[in-house]
């Protein structure tokens, strides 16, 4: 695919995918337009990078559509001064994503072959305020918290409490939870020490989170 089709690509993506799901956030909308989806898929992968469906990334791990990645950014109105927990590295574009959003991401991911491939892609392009963790983030990752906001890029079939007591007061969570076919894109905002309001935002379906069902503790 030319350059030229790639632009074409990735304006027809925003126009015929997110945009009509919902996201108007232009700051959102022009973050997605200038970072480089193609460039955290496959070689192999390279044509399909603007399309609306999962691309397998390895592990058995697959990379979220676009429409998600993008209503998921707009629901938690990542600020330039906060603190990102993401709960699932991938192929590391989200990861990307949030740091140009965002002061800093601690980003965790369960495969370290995952993690080392995003690592390079990140510092390929510049990206600089990341800390990626080999780990098991399945039923929370404390190190570092409290976090202004946390991302789960894997579905869960309950949220696990401490995901919402590593919250800052005011902090954002986006998290899938349930079960398949039809699972709920949840998020969760602390109100204050013993508060927290939780949104449906819409019904979905997305690849479980590792370890999801069993929660297991995080590792170093």
């Amino acid at each position: 695919m030319s350059e030229m089709n790639i632009e074409l690509a990735r304006h027809n993506m925003i126009e015929q995918q997110i945009r009509p799901w919902g996201v108007l956030d232009q700051t959102v909308l022009d973050l997605v337009m200038h970072s480089p989806r193609e460039a955290f898929v496959t070689p192999e992968q390279r044509n399909l990078a603007f399309v609306d469906m999962e691309l397998p990334i390895g592990h058995g791990e697959r990379m979220m559509c676009p429409r998600v990645e993008a209503r998921m950014l707009q629901a938690l109105r990542v600020h330039p001064a906060d603190r990102v927990l993401e709960v699932g590295t991938g192929s590391g574009f989200i990861t990307l994503l949030l740091a140009r959003l965002g002061a800093h991401v601690t980003s965790v991911e369960i495969h370290e072959e995952l993690a080392l491939a995003a690592g390079k892609r990140l510092a390929e392009h510049g990206v600089e305020n990341v800390a990626i963790r080999v780990g098991d983030a399945a039923g929370g990752w404390s190190l570092d918290q409290p976090y202004d906001v946390i991302a789960i890029t894997g579905s869960l079939p309950r949220l696990p409490e401490p995901f919402k007591q590593d919250l800052q007061i005011g902090g954002r969570l986006f998290a899938v939870v349930g079960e398949g076919p039809v699972m709920e894109a949840r998020l969760i905002t602390r109100l204050n020490a013993n508060e927290w309001r939780e949104e449906v935002l819409f019904e979905t379906w997305l690849a479980p989170l590792r370890n999801s069902a069993v929660q297991a503790p995080f590792r170093f």
